[in-house]
């Protein structure tokens, strides 16, 4: 069983981004799901979070009215969408599947947003 992501790069501040999850050998949409960022030197910190039916969604402060969590469940994946990017989303962003205990990680996708 894996997460695995993609979609992380370079970007200028005020650009976008589409991170992608999908998790291997199960079926997504019975887990919530969520999305996990660490800057260097920070600790990991929740970004954005969806529940297993996709009905409730939940942000960081810091993202809200910016990014956008939303299940593609016939892909078996969550994605997340980045707009007006700054340069404090930079950060290796992990993809979180909540399967009980400490769940399941991805390996994370380098997001960086230089001017």
């Amino acid at each position: 069983v894996q997460v695995v992501e993609s979609g992380g790069g370079l970007v200028q501040p005020g650009g976008s981004l589409t991170l992608s999850c999908a998790l291997s050998l199960l079926t997504l949409n019975d887990y919530g799901m969520s999305w996990h960022r660490q800057a260097p030197g920070k600790e990991r910190e929740l970004v954005a979070g969806i529940n297993s039916r996709g009905t409730t969604t939940n942000y960081a402060d810091s993202v809200k009215g910016r990014f956008t969590i939303s299940r593609a469940n016939a892909k078996n994946s969550v994605t997340l969408q980045m707009k007006s990017l700054e340069s404090k989303d930079t950060g290796t962003y992990y993809c979180h599947a909540d399967l009980g205990g400490p769940g399941l990680w991805g390996q994370g996708t380098q997001v960086t947003v230089f001017s």
